[in-house]
């Protein structure tokens, strides 16, 4: 049973991932930030590497978004992510 949730879960978030591309509206930088943190924790888990720096405002912002999340598990990312989508597909 745990297996063919997971298999859902991934079926929905590889669908929430298409939709992502295709809104009715194009999401504010704050949704897009949620979007991208939630996508790299489910598909890479915690951030590594070292912070952009200088003038990389959007690789920083992207960064700092990605870190708030760590040690979220992998379906966490992914079920926070497709709510996301949802939300943004209902406007």
């Amino acid at each position: 049973m745990a297996t063919a949730k997971k298999d859902d879960l991934a079926a929905k978030f590889e669908a929430a991932a298409a939709a992502a591309k295709q809104t009715k509206k194009k999401p504010d930088n704050t949704t897009l930030l949620k979007l991208y943190s939630y996508y790299k924790q489910a598909t890479e888990g915690d951030v590594k590497g070292a912070r952009p720096g200088g003038l990389d405002f959007v690789g920083g912002a992207k960064y700092d978004a990605w870190a708030k999340l760590k040690g979220m598990t992998r379906d966490e990312a992914m079920t926070q992510y497709v709510k996301q989508v949802d939300k943004l597909n209902r406007v």
